[in-house]
């Protein structure tokens, strides 16, 4: 990790911020657990897989969260589990060269891929506000401007407010920062929520290459 520059922080790897939020993550499930907290919305059976070549994010907070879901695509309401997740959001973000693809095994036919893409280059970038990204996995090289870390949830003053639906600690870990750069992106997730969603240059493709996913 290297010093503050220009009002800003930078990490080699975007991991090394979410290990605080992963800890967040255990005692919002120890919490869940104990009927102190209510469940989220349920997510798909399914998560998914995002690479960006830059996200460039305005007013960013992210704290720790549990989705609840389906443990498979079969979606039996006896049969669901929790996800922890790190919460990322943020007020305003612009992402360059967006992938997104969905992995699903449907039986009788085989391994079928959904492939998304957006924003092909600077000119026609994919615009989002209000923008909630519930991650499982993140590596991308990150620079913070103005970053706070160790913010309690309910305190925090930048990024939007608290999705509705999340299961979080309102005393819980959170971090917040005026502006976000990420670069190399590559997530996955269960679950993605806008105020607008703007995809420019969007094409959709469904196959069976394995090479249709995004990394």
């Amino acid at each position: 990790m290297e010093s503050q520059v220009r009002g800003g922080t930078r990490w080699k790897r975007f991991a090394v911020v979410m290990v605080p939020s992963v800890v967040a993550t255990a005692a919002v499930g120890i919490g869940l657990a104990q009927g102190a907290l209510a469940a989220s919305f349920s997510v798909s059976g399914q998560d998914f897989k995002v690479t960006a070549q830059h996200l460039e994010g305005w007013g960013f907070a992210q704290y720790g969260g549990i989705d609840t879901g389906y443990s498979s695509t079969a979606g039996d309401d006896k049969d669901k589990t929790q996800h922890p997740v790190a919460i990322s959001s943020f007020d305003r973000a612009e992402i360059t060269k967006m992938c997104q693809s969905v992995k699903t095994r449907i039986p009788g036919i085989g391994t079928i891929y959904l492939r998304l893409d957006a924003g092909p280059n600077k000119e026609r970038k994919v615009e989002a506000k209000n923008l909630y990204i519930d991650v499982a996995q993140l590596d991308a090289d990150a620079t913070f401007t103005n970053i706070d870390i160790g913010v309690a949830v309910k305190d925090k003053t930048r990024g939007p407010e608290v999705k509705q639906g999340d299961s979080v600690l309102p005393g819980g870990f959170a971090q917040q920062a005026e502006k976000a750069d990420l670069y190399n992106v590559e997530q996955t997730a269960w679950a993605t929520t806008a105020g607008t969603f703007k995809l420019s240059g969007l094409k959709m493709r469904l196959g069976t290459d394995p090479k249709m996913e995004c990394y």
